[in-house]
């Protein structure tokens, strides 16, 4: 089979783990009900899957550019905490998964955080 073709951004530690996270949503969100496939599921998604977007979409840009998206991703990273929150209160996922996904959050947004300080350096 050929070789997929290779991104730069692809080869950050971050945009990994952001698809790992990604991952991880939309496999939470299975267990939601019927009931919130359009609201809090759709919601929880598209939250996660903006903190990869805009992390790919930001980087080979200028360092103040890939800031900006950064940013964007650090809200998204916020908004990924909230669904969980909400997802947690109306028990659709358990204290520990909840547990769980706020770890994976936090070590993505001291992720971004450190790479803005670096692109502030630069």
């Amino acid at each position: 089979m050929e070789e997929l073709p290779k991104f730069k951004f692809e080869d950050l530690n971050v945009y990994q783990k952001s698809l790992d996270f990604v991952d991880l949503a939309y496999e939470i969100s299975k267990n939601f009900p019927h009931s919130e496939l359009y609201n809090l599921t759709s919601q929880y998604k598209r939250a996660a899957v903006s903190i990869s977007l805009n992390i790919a979409e930001g980087s080979g840009d200028t360092d103040a550019q890939f800031n900006r998206f950064l940013q964007i991703a650090s809200a998204s990273i916020k908004e990924c905490v909230v669904c969980s929150t909400i997802a947690n209160r109306q028990k659709y996922i358990t204290d520990m998964e909840n547990l769980n996904n706020r770890k994976k959050l936090a070590e993505l947004a001291k992720m971004i955080s450190s790479l803005k300080k670096y692109l502030r350096k630069s």
